[in-house]
C-alpha cells in the first residue's frame, strides 16, 4: 500500500513539474517579442504612449483652427448638386407634392377656419414653387444652398468642439517636442530654433525621434460622427506638423515614464531567467521520463474496462481531456501574466489553484494516453478495435440511410413526369401549410394566401380527389383479375401515369384473354394429338399382328401367305415412315440438326419435286399450272430438306385436292425474297382455323382415312424455320393457299 501510495505522489509530482516548466515556458515564448527588445523605448507599449502623447499635442497644443478657415476649404461637386436636385424626385413630382401640401391650408384660408390669409399661403407656396423649378434650372442656385447646409454642420462641430475639454496627458512633462510649421514654432523647452539642434542629441537625450503629426490624425475618434468632407477640410486647413520628440537624460528618477523603464527592465530580467529555467527544466523532464515510462506488459483491472470502451470514444475522451488541459495551461498563463502587472494575494492563490488543476488534467491525459497506446499496440489491434468503434457503425448506419433514401429517390423518378407532379404537389401543400402559419404573424399575407388557396390550392385538391378515385377504381379492377374476374377494360382518361396504368392493365386483361383462349385451344390440339398418334400407330401395327397370326396357320396356301407378307410389309413401311417423320419433327422442333446449306436454284428444285410425282400426276384428274420466273431464284438452303418441303406440299395437293380442280403453283421474286405458292381447292371442308393446320397430326379431312401421317405440313414449316424464312397458310372456304418465303443471294 506504501509504495502505491509513494508512485501516486511521485507521479503528482512529476505533473506538478511538468505543468509548472511547460506554463512558464509558454509564457516565455508568448512575451518574447514584448521582453525582447534592448530597452524600454524599443517596445509597443512606448511607442503607443508615443502615439498618445502625439494626439494630445495636435488635439491642444499645436496651434488653432477657426471656423472661417474650414468653410472656405468647402466645395461643391456637380455630383452633390445632382443629388441636392433629385431627392426628392423629378420636377414634376416635387411641384405636384407642394401642390397637395398646400392645397388643404388654402381651402381653410379660404373658408376662414384658420387665421392665416389666401393671399400668403398662395405667395408661400408660388415662392417654394419657384426655388424648385430653379433647383432643376440653375446649378448656382443648387450650388449656394448646399454650401449654406455645409457652412450650418461646420458650425455644429466647432458647437461640439467647444464642448470637449482637452485633457492633461500623464506623460507630457516627461516629454520635450519641437515642431514647425509655415515657419512657426511649437515646443515645450525654451530652446531657439539655432539651438534647437544642439538640445535634441544623444548627449542631452535619452530617446530621440522625428516625428510627423498629419492633420486628420485624431478626427475619426474624436468628435464624431461627421461627414468625410469635414473631416478633410479640417485636415487640409490644420496641415502636417514635422519636428523631434525626445525624452531628456535629465529626467527625475521618479517620474512616471521613468518608474515605467525601470519596471520594464525588472521585469524583463525576471522574464529571461524564467524562461531560461523553464525550458531548461520541461527538457530535463522529458528525458527522465524516457527514461522511466515504459508500457504496462500486463493489462491491468482499470486497463482492461478502459479496453472495452470503442476506441472512437475513447480518442474522443482523450482529446477533451487534452483540450481542457490546454485550457488549464492558458489559466495558468493569463495567471502569471496578471502577477506580472500586480503581485496580489487574490492573483497567486488563482495561480496556485490553476497550477494544481493542470497537474491534474496532465495527469489525466498521461493515463488516458497510455492506455490508449497498450490496448493498440501494433495496426492490427487498432484495424480491429475500429471494427467496433461507434463512428465506424454510425457511417455505416448513415451509409445504408442514404443508400435506401437515394433508391427511394431514384425509384420516384423512374418516370420523370410523375415524380416532378407529386413534388410540385407536395410543395404546394407544405406552402399551403406554411402560409396558414404566416396569417397569424402578418395579417398582410392572409390576402396573399387566401389567392394562392383559391387558384392553386383547391384546383389541386380536385386534382388529388380524381386520381385517388382513379387509383382505387384500377386497384379495384386489378385485385379482380388476380381473382380470375376479366370482366370490361377501364376507361381511359388523359395522359397521366394512372391513365397508362389503365392503358396497360387493359393490355394486360386482354393477354390474359387470348392466354385462356390458346390454353383451351392448346388443350383440345393436346387431346386431338393423342388420339391421333394412338390411331395412327395402333391402325398399322393391328395389321400387322392379325396378318402375323394369319401367317402362324398350317393350312394357308402359298398365295394367301405371299399376300399375307406383302400387306405385312406394307405396314411395317407404314409404321417406320411415321415413326421416322415423328422423330425428324421432334428433332427440328428442339433444334437439333444440322443444315447443309447451299447456293440452290429454286425453280430447278421445284421441277425435281414435281417430276417425282410425275406418274401420280398424271394418273390424277389435275390440272397443274405452273408459274416460274425466266431468271434463276439462288437461295442459301438445304437441297435435300427444302426438297422434302416441296414433295410434302405436292404430295398433299395430289391427296387432298378437289377431283377435276386446277392447282396453281407459282414461284417469283419480290425485292430480295424469293416467295412460292401453292394454291389447290380441298375435297375436304376446312372448319379448322388455318393455323391449326401447323399442328402436328393435323388433317383437314375428319374422317382420316387417307395414309398420310398429319405431319408435313408441321416438317414444312420447320424446315421453312431453321431457313429462317416463313411459311403461311391461308383458307378461303374450300381454297387452300400456302405461301413460302426465302431469302434470294445474287
Amino acid at each position: 500500500m506504501g509504495t502505491r501510495w509513494r508512485n501516486r505522489i511521485i507521479a503528482f509530482l512529476m505533473a506538478l513539474v511538468f505543468v509548472c516548466a511547460l506554463s512558464g515556458s509558454f509564457y516565455f515564448i508568448y512575451n518574447l517579442d514584448r521582453f525582447g527588445q534592448k530597452n524600454y523605448f524599443e517596445t509597443d507599449e512606448f511607442q503607443s504612449e508615443l502615439d498618445g502623447f502625439a494626439n494630445y499635442l495636435i488635439r491642444g497644443e499645436l496651434g488653432t483652427v477657426s471656423i472661417e478657415s474650414v468653410k472656405e476649404k468647402i466645395t461643391v461637386t456637380m455630383e452633390e448638386i445632382e443629388e441636392h436636385r433629385y431627392r426628392y424626385g423629378s420636377l414634376d413630382a416635387q411641384l405636384d407634392n407642394i401642390r397637395y401640401q398646400y392645397e388643404e391650408r388654402l381651402q381653410l384660408a379660404e373658408d376662414g377656419e384658420i387665421s392665416e390669409q389666401p393671399e400668403e399661403i398662395v405667395a408661400e407656396r408660388d415662392a417654394k414653387l419657384e426655388d424648385i423649378q430653379k433647383n432643376f434650372s440653375s446649378d448656382e442656385h443648387v450650388e449656394k444652398k448646399i454650401r449654406a447646409e455645409k457652412e450650418k454642420i461646420v458650425e455644429a462641430y466647432f458647437e461640439d468642439e467647444s464642448n470637449f475639454t482637452s485633457d492633461s496627458y500623464r506623460f507630457n512633462k516627461d516629454f520635450l517636442y519641437f515642431f514647425e510649421q509655415n515657419g512657426e514654432s511649437f515646443t515645450n523647452t525654451d530652446a531657439e530654433i539655432n539651438s534647437k539642434e544642439q538640445l535634441f542629441n544623444e548627449n542631452n537625450m535619452q530617446y530621440v525621434t522625428n516625428y510627423t503629426i498629419h492633420g486628420d490624425r485624431y478626427f475619426h475618434s474624436y468628435n464624431w460622427p461627421y461627414e468625410d468632407w469635414l473631416y478633410q477640410a479640417l485636415a487640409d486647413v490644420r496641415g502636417d506638423f514635422n519636428g523631434e520628440i525626445g525624452v531628456p537624460l535629465e529626467l527625475a528618477s521618479d517620474s512616471l515614464l521613468m518608474t515605467f523603464k525601470t519596471n520594464y527592465e525588472e521585469k524583463r530580467i525576471w522574464f529571461w531567467r524564467l524562461g531560461i529555467s523553464s525550458l531548461i527544466v520541461l527538457l530535463l523532464w522529458f528525458v527522465t521520463m524516457l527514461k522511466i515510462i515504459s508500457l504496462p506488459k500486463q493489462a491491468g483491472k482499470w486497463q482492461n474496462l478502459y479496453g472495452k470502451i470503442p476506441v472512437d470514444l475513447r480518442i474522443a475522451v482523450t482529446g477533451i481531456s487534452t483540450f481542457l488541459l490546454l485550457f488549464s495551461l492558458m489559466w495558468v498563463h493569463d495567471c502569471i501574466n496578471q502577477l506580472t502587472y500586480s503581485l496580489s494575494t487574490a492573483w497567486a492563490t488563482e495561480f496556485i489553484i490553476s497550477i494544481l488543476i493542470s497537474a491534474c488534467m496532465s495527469l489525466l491525459t498521461y493515463y488516458q494516453i497510455r492506455y490508449l497506446i497498450a490496448t493498440m499496440r501494433n495496426m492490427s489491434d487498432f484495424k480491429e478495435a475500429w471494427t467496433r468503434s461507434v463512428l465506424l457503425r454510425a457511417l455505416i448506419f448513415c451509409k445504408k440511410v442514404y443508400k435506401k433514401f437515394f433508391r427511394i429517390v431514384k425509384e420516384a423518378f423512374l418516370n420523370t413526369t410523375t415524380g416532378i407532379q407529386v413534388f410540385i404537389l407536395l410543395g404546394i401543400i407544405f406552402g399551403l401549410g406554411f402560409g396558414f402559419f404566416m396569417i397569424f404573424i402578418d395579417i398582410a399575407f392572409f390576402l396573399l394566401y387566401f389567392l394562392f388557396a383559391i387558384f392553386i390550392g383547391v384546383p389541386t385538391f380536385i386534382l388529388l380527389v380524381k386520381s385517388v378515385g382513379y387509383f382505387n377504381k384500377i386497384s379495384i379492377k386489378t385485385e379482380e383479375m388476380a381473382l380470375g374476374k376479366l370482366g370490361e377494360p377501364i376507361e381511359v382518361k388523359g395522359n397521366s401515369i394512372l391513365a397508362k396504368m389503365a392503358a396497360n392493365l387493359n393490355v394486360l386483361n386482354q393477354g390474359v384473354k387470348v392466354s385462356l383462349n390458346e390454353q383451351a385451344k392448346s388443350e383440345r390440339l393436346k387431346t386431338e394429338l393423342i388420339t391421333n398418334v394412338s390411331h395412327d400407330l395402333r391402325t398399322p401395327l393391328t395389321s400387322i399382328i392379325t396378318y402375323t397370326e394369319l401367317l402362324k396357320k398350317s393350312d394357308l396356301n402359298a398365295d394367301d401367305r405371299s399376300a399375307y407378307l406383302e400387306i405385312i410389309d406394307r405396314k411395317s413401311q407404314r409404321l417406320k415412315g411415321l415413326i421416322e417423320d415423328l422423330f425428324e419433327v421432334s428433332k427440328m422442333a428442339s433444334g437439333n440438326i444440322e443444315l447443309v446449306k447451299e447456293r440452290v436454284d429454286l425453280n430447278q428444285l421445284l421441277q425435281q419435286a414435281l417430276a417425282e410425282y410425275d406418274d401420280s400426276l398424271k394418273e390424277s384428274n389435275l390440272q397443274f399450272r405452273v408459274a416460274n420466273t425466266d431468271k434463276p431464284l439462288y437461295a442459301m438452303v438445304d437441297g435435300q430438306k427444302m426438297w422434302r418441303v416441296f414433295d410434302n406440299l405436292i404430295g398433299n395437293i395430289v391427296k387432298y385436292s378437289l377431283e377435276n380442280s386446277r392447282v396453281y403453283i407459282q414461284a417469283h421474286q419480290y425485292e430480295n425474297k424469293a416467295k412460292i405458292t401453292f394454291k389447290n381447292v380441298s375435297k375436304y371442308e376446312l372448319n379448322d382455323q388455318s393455323e391449326e393446320l401447323y399442328e402436328r397430326f393435323k388433317r383437314g379431312d375428319t374422317s382420316r382415312h387417307t395414309d398420310g401421317s398429319g405431319l408435313g405440313l408441321a416438317i414444312a414449316k420447320s424446315i421453312i424455320d431453321l431457313h429462317e424464312g416463313s411459311l403461311d397458310i391461308e383458307t378461303d372456304g374450300d381454297l387452300f393457299k400456302v405461301n413460302i418465303c426465302l431469302r434470294v443471294v445474287e
